[in-house]
């Protein structure tokens, strides 16, 4: 059995080393023994989303994410059905705004992939911030750091309540969208590097799709990792 995670424009969306995250999955997976590849797609090649166990899409200016919308908007029925069949996406900041109905900027409409019933419009300043949330995936507060000017709204279904930091909107209560196999979020970060349980709970996800995997991972020596979140949190929510 193996995983492949297709890494969707990586010359155009990877703002903030969002890149970082198919590392951090590929490594979590060579230290378990499990067998893994990543396929990067750019503009002129084909995607054959019923081969893929994950799909990345990463952070882009506003003009990346004209340009990587327009030939999306032609794979929308494939990425539709890989959504539907439980295939996981992580989208990160411009990638999340571009599975809602629409993002309204200044330089103009950006046409979305409807595949999440929201829409994000730019307001006047950027949300600039390292962020905190919780979760219902995991105990463990999430970390990451948000910088975005557009506010997205219609969220149903939050990937975490904010603790410290804006979110979907300016001082709002709660961030990014999450459904099951469907994680869009603002946290850069790299988001998965600093929240190892989230990468986790990816791979989970991901291999439960396959029969005859284990019922869970082996576990990782995550010490380090967990002492530098403890570090932000500490800054962040000034906890002793």
């Amino acid at each position: 059995m193996k995983l492949t995670i297709g890494h969707l424009y990586p010359e155009l969306l990877n703002l903030y080393g969002d890149r970082g995250n198919i590392q951090c999955l590929m490594k979590r997976c060579q230290w378990r023994g499990i067998e893994a590849e990543t396929i990067a797609f750019e503009m002129g090649d084909t995607i054959d989303f019923s081969k893929l166990d994950i799909v990345l899409l990463g952070g882009g200016s506003d003009r990346e994410q004209m340009i990587v919308c327009e030939k999306l908007k032609a794979l929308q029925k494939d990425f539709k059905a890989y959504v539907e069949d439980n295939g996981v996406v992580i989208a990160i900041c411009g990638g999340y705004q571009l599975l809602g109905s629409y993002y309204k900027t200044e330089q103009g409409m950006i046409e979305g992939l409807s595949l999440v019933d929201m829409y994000t419009e730019q307001e006047e300043g950027r949300l600039i911030s390292n962020i905190v949330l919780q979760s219902d995936l995991f105990e463990m507060p999430v970390v990451g750091f948000e910088n975005h000017g557009g506010q997205t709204s219609g969220i149903t279904t939050p990937f975490g309540t904010v603790r410290c930091g804006n979110g979907n909107c300016f001082q709002s209560a709660s961030e990014g969208y999450c459904e099951k196999n469907v994680i869009a979020t603002y946290l850069h970060g790299p988001l998965l590097s600093k929240n190892p349980e989230l990468a986790d709970y990816i791979l989970t996800y991901c291999l439960h799709r396959h029969p005859g995997t284990p019922a869970a991972l082996e576990p990782l020596d995550d010490q380090l990792e967990q002492a530098c979140r403890a570090v932000m949190l500490k800054r962040l929510l000034k906890e002793k």
